[in-house]
């Protein structure tokens, strides 16, 4: 087992694996509703449409891990897969790169509640990971034929235990 603690999110150090969805200064940013509404533009490019899939919109309640150990992966071969924070709480992303999974290169970022992030496709990641308590996540992702779920069981040797950032 190896220990690893979380890094801050930032959309640099997330490029690799997808995006950072957030309202920040690097979105493209306008007025609409006659002066009433700010509109962050475009913070991610669904990827779905691969064997005829569509976009499809849902809500995970997910559940703290007790303990926090990292124990399986996966990844979507046919479809990004993007998810935004609805009950105000950090949580935790733990991603590896697109080609044969390898525990040694996950990484592993905290993201506050006002992040959300889409991973791209065939970017491995562990499923959502609420930290505090019961967590809501509206998940934009992909529906269709085809087999769009690829799972990895992590060795013993390599599973990963989440150490909680200092404040």
């Amino acid at each position: 087992m190896r220990d690893m603690t979380p890094e801050p999110l930032t959309a640099a150090a997330f490029a690799p694996f997808g995006d950072v969805i957030e309202a920040s200064d690097r979105a493209d940013r306008f007025v609409i509703n006659r002066g009433w509404t700010d509109r962050y533009d475009r913070l991610a490019m669904l990827d779905v449409a691969d064997q005829g899939g569509v976009g499809a919109i849902s809500i995970f309640h997910a559940r703290p891990l007790d303990p926090l150990v990292l124990r399986v992966f996966e990844r979507h071969p046919l479809g990004s897969q993007g998810f935004m924070p609805l009950s105000g709480r950090p949580y935790l992303v733990a991603v590896a790169p697109d080609g044969p999974f390898g525990a040694s290169r996950v990484r592993l970022f905290q993201a506050e509640a006002h992040q959300g992030v889409q991973y791209r496709k065939n970017i491995w990641h562990h499923f959502v990971l609420a930290l505090e308590a019961e967590s809501a996540f509206l998940v934009v992702d992909r529906a269709g034929p085809g087999d769009n779920l690829e799972e990895t069981l992590l060795a013993p040797a390599q599973v990963i235990r989440v150490r909680r950032r200092s404040a």
